[in-house]
């Protein structure tokens, strides 16, 4: 015999697996320019003395080559790009047709002067600026732990 109380929540159970099926899924930190779409921009958590930190994101739908020219963020007091491509300034061709990333592994941006430890689950105002698409404001998230051990 199910009692009343059990029949509510086996409803309410059911309308909510129904809900989550219909909706869309949030894509969280993704947005679109008028010529790409920039998913995800992080960074790690830095040390209490760090100066700099590394800012990678993923580039694609890329309906017409792109640069990211201008980085702005209020945690930093400049940006570089850093890695394979490293110049003093931000400059970073995003070619039409293809995933891009900017990531530890090759190339990406380098926030300078930070103004403070950026901790894990934090999140900070972000503008990024294309030579083609504009110039936009979205979050960046610090995910990740620090790779400084102690």
């Amino acid at each position: 015999m199910i009692l009343a109380s059990d029949r509510r929540r086996l409803l309410r159970a059911a309308a909510a697996l129904g809900t989550s099926l219909v909706l869309p899924r949030a894509r969280a930190c993704e947005f679109m320019t008028t010529t790409l779409r920039v998913t995800h921009p992080w960074t790690r958590a830095t040390a209490v003395d760090a100066t700099t930190a590394v800012l990678g994101m993923k580039f694609d739908e890329i309906s017409q080559s792109d640069r990211l020219v201008m980085v702005s963020t209020p945690v930093a007091t400049g940006a570089e790009m850093g890695g394979q491509l490293q110049r003093p300034t931000v400059d970073f061709l995003i070619p039409e047709g293809s995933e891009t990333y900017l990531d530890e592994s090759g190339t990406f941006v380098r926030l300078l002067g930070l103004r403070f430890p950026l901790l894990t689950g934090r999140s900070y105002p972000l503008t990024l600026g294309f030579e083609q698409g504009g110039t936009y404001t979205t979050t960046l998230s610090v995910d990740y732990p620090s790779l400084r051990f102690g």
